[in-house]
């Protein structure tokens, strides 16, 4: 039976509302030691992403090669100006193989994981794929080993 989403995904979610300040959320991704943040509205509905790349330098920053703007990491501006809104997710009845399909097509690095009523309930990172990867080579190298005990 194919791996599921659900056995890899990362479930302690922290979460930010798009009124937080760009400032408050660096430090809350720093404190949390985590690089993605799903964006929620007061009723804990995802509505946006947010990664540490939008926070190092938000893709309006250079909309035209000629036009330059300040960007200075404040609480002037908040996670909802720089959040990513047409999310990518993933569900915890998806295959690893269709997620890791989903976070490459995409070129992202993680995807918020969402359970069959559309709720946030996790996140699918690179380091929850490369667990799974560790977890499969290991896998392999036991029944290996097993093999080899059984020939001989």
């Amino acid at each position: 039976m194919p791996t599921k989403v659900s056995e890899y995904m990362t479930r302690k979610v922290v979460t930010i509302q798009p009124e937080t300040g760009l400032r408050e959320a660096f430090f809350l991704m720093r404190d949390n030691a985590i690089r993605h943040l799903p964006v929620t509205n007061i009723d804990g509905e995802l509505i946006g992403f947010i990664s540490d790349r939008e926070l190092r330098r938000p893709g309006w920053v250079d909309e035209s090669p000629d036009i330059g703007h300040e960007y200075d990491l404040t609480d002037d501006l908040h996670v909802g100006d720089v959040m990513v809104k047409d999310i990518i997710h993933v569900r915890t009845y998806d295959t690893l193989t269709k997620a890791i399909g989903t976070i490459l097509n995409h070129n992202i690095s993680a995807a918020p994981v969402l359970d069959k009523t559309g709720q946030l309930v996790g996140i699918l990172s690179a380091v929850d794929l490369l667990s799974a990867f560790q977890d499969t080579l290991e896998s392999q190298k036991t029944n290996k080993n097993k093999n080899k005990k059984a020939l001989a």
